[in-house]
Order: structure tokens, then C-alpha cells, then sequence
């Protein structure tokens, strides 16, 4: 044990800020030493057919709707059957009263399958596969821009994350609102940009860059960090070195790295449990729709991953409690989260073993 007069992050709370969010997380390395008493989840399903005719995401399925899928041979994009946003929502009544206050949503909500086979994903995917899924990313998101204020890209992966289905896909929400988590990085990134001259993630970039100890994986345009403010056990934040403000704005050699970088860092999610690792993640760029003819450089791109695993793969880390009354709190450091990562092989442990059998 530390010396009471020493500090050390790995042995004694402390608190953690969150300039991206404005708020703060409560760092509590030592309570990583108590036993696991609560609930262990049930192991991911290893066994995934190929092909489920049954699957509505499959290629030649019929869907809910009652539409049938094309046989698909790449990525697959539709309208979602059971859409959260819709186009045509109507205005709501005004109350009058600042207490009960309402506002128009509307939108589109599409899904994305990244391939046709249910048994694969993201990592275990090749390159030009999910260069694919990123270029079809920017399709949409260009799509889809033109006419709402915001795209959001997100996958959830797993079904501990909600996911009822396992063929590897995405969903894509376009809203005529800034949802809250947008609303609040424009505010966090413009007010940095205002008082330090420099886009607050291009900054951040650069600092871990310096830093290392918080990179899990790098190429010559991208690095993914444990961010020094993680809120989640093995949460990772995608940055590109340079000034990008939206998923479109990427060149062509950067699609090409942010793939190699997605199977890496993929790759190590799985490797850390040898499990298909569960996350949610999600791209967050500059606003779009009327926002294309205002100054957004304050934006960088950058997508996060939000994986809930903490001890293995059975012991997920839960948000409640203290959590939902007070603020965010975590067990291990970013930096032993960050070094645990990096140090796993890159080689997905499946094709390990099938090279071995």
C-alpha cells in the first residue's frame, strides 16, 4: 500500500475532469482488490450460423415489414421497420407553462449491415471490407446531412449492450435537433477553442501523442486512447491527428488507416476476454443540415467506444447507484486500462486458433 503522504492514482481516489463534457469522474483504482460477489452474465453466443433465413438482417429474408431483403454481397442500408424518428411527426400542442415545455422531433432511422454473413464482425472482417463500412458511413452521412441538423452513426455490439441481433450491423438516426450529447460537445469544444486558439480534441490529440501512456493503438493519421476522463473500464476514444471536422471531410488515405486502426483496436476488444468483446460506440462530428454554412472549426471527428466488460468476461461494470445520483465513478485507471490493451497481440484470438488447428 502507498504511503498516506505520497499520491498515487493507482492506489488513491481522486477526481478526474471531463472537458468534453463539462463534468467529472470519480477515479477509485484500490477498490479493484475486492472480491466479485454480484452478477456474472452469461457467456456470448460463440455458435452464430453463417446464414439464418430466419434472420430479418440476413440476405433474402423477409423482414417484419414484409419487404425482403436483396441478396446483399457487401454492406446493406434500409429504413429502419420500427423507426424512433419519423419525417412527417406532427408539431406538438404548447402547454404554456416553462415546466412542461415541448419540442418538434423529427427524423429518419436507418439500418446498416456491414456484411452478409451473421458470424462475422467487425474485426474479423478484411480491410477492404470494412473500408466498405466506412465509406458507406460517408455516403450516408453526406445523405443524410443535407437535410438534418444531426447523423448520428452508432453499433451496438453485444447483447449485454442491447442488442437483440447478432448479424454485424449499425444503426444511422438523423434528427432536425441537436440531441443532448451533441449539444454539449459544441458548447465544451467552442468555449476551448475561444479561450486557447485550437480545437480542444486536436489539442488532446497531440498531448497523448507526447504522453503515450493512455495509447492503445497508432498510425500516421489515427490514435486511440484511453481517455485520462474514462467513465467505462476499457472505454477508448478514435482521433485523427489532424483538423477533421466531419466523417466526410476524410481523404482517401485516411479511410484506408481508420480501417486498419478499427480491426487493431477490434481486435484487442475481443483478444482482452476472448470473447466477442460488447461495446457501444458511435461517430460524433460537426453538426450538419443548416449547420454546413456556419463555422464549425471548433469540431473535431472522433467516435467513441463504450464497452462494459470491468473484471472478465462474465463481470460488467453497472451504472447506478452512486452513479446516477452523484456522478460517474470507476474502479481501475485509464492508464492500467490503456497498458492492458496495448499489450495484447493484434492477431484476432480466432484466427489464431484456426491457424493452429
Amino acid at each position: 500500500m502507498a504511503s498516506e503522504g505520497k499520491f498515487q492514482p493507482s492506489e488513491h481516489q481522486h477526481l478526474r475532469y471531463n472537458p468534453l463534457r463539462d463534468d467529472w469522474v470519480l477515479v477509485s483504482a484500490h477498490r479493484m482488490k475486492r472480491p466479485w460477489q454480484g452478477q456474472v452474465e452469461e457467456s456470448a453466443q460463440d455458435d452464430v450460423p453463417r446464414h439464418d433465413p430466419g434472420n430479418p438482417l440476413c440476405p433474402g429474408a423477409q423482414r417484419a415489414s414484409g419487404q425482403v431483403n436483396p441478396n446483399y454481397e457487401g454492406t446493406f442500408v434500409f429504413d429502419n421497420d420500427f423507426p424512433a424518428l419519423q419525417p412527417d411527426a406532427p408539431e406538438p400542442d404548447a402547454d404554456g407553462h416553462p415546466l412542461l415545455r415541448a419540442a418538434s422531433a423529427r427524423g429518419v432511422c436507418k439500418v446498416m449491415c456491414f456484411h452478409p454473413w451473421s458470424d462475422l464482425t467487425l474485426p474479423l472482417m478484411s480491410l477492404a471490407e470494412i473500408r466498405n463500412v466506412v465509406d458507406k458511413w460517408m455516403e450516408i452521412a453526406v445523405e443524410l446531412g443535407a437535410s438534418y441538423s444531426w447523423v448520428q452513426i452508432f453499433e451496438n455490439k453485444g447483447a449485454m449492450m442491447g442488442c437483440s441481433n447478432p448479424h454485424p450491423h449499425c444503426q444511422i438516426w438523423a434528427s432536425n435537433f441537436l440531441p443532448n450529447e451533441a449539444s454539449l460537445e459544441n458548447r465544451t469544444q467552442k468555449q476551448y477553442l475561444a479561450e486557447r486558439g485550437v480545437p480542444m480534441l486536436l489539442d488532446y490529440a497531440k498531448l497523448e501523442a507526447v504522453r503515450k501512456e493512455r495509447i492503445v493503438v497508432e498510425n500516421a493519421d489515427w490514435l486511440v486512447v484511453v481517455p485520462y476522463w474514462a467513465t467505462w473500464p476499457f472505454q477508448t476514444l478514435l482521433l485523427p491527428r489532424r483538423h477533421v471536422c466531419r466523417l466526410q471531410d476524410l481523404q482517401e488515405s485516411e479511410r484506408d488507416s481508420l480501417a486498419s486502426i478499427m480491426k487493431r483496436l477490434l481486435s484487442k476488444y475481443d483478444n482482452l476476454f476472448q470473447i466477442s468483446f460488447p461495446y457501444s460506440m458511435g461517430w460524433h462530428g460537426a453538426p450538419t443540415g443548416s449547420y454546413l454554412d456556419t463555422d464549425c472549426s471548433h469540431w473535431q471527428l472522433h467516435a467513441h467506444y463504450y464497452p462494459p466488460l470491468l473484471r472478465s468476461a462474465s463481470v460488467r461494470k453497472f451504472m447506478v447507484g452512486y452513479e446516477m445520483l452523484a456522478q460517474a465513478q470507476r474502479d481501475l485507471t485509464p492508464e492500467q486500462a490503456a497498458e492492458r490493451l496495448r499489450n495484447l497481440p493484434e492477431e484476432h484470438y480466432r484466427l489464431k486458433e484456426r491457424d493452429a488447428s
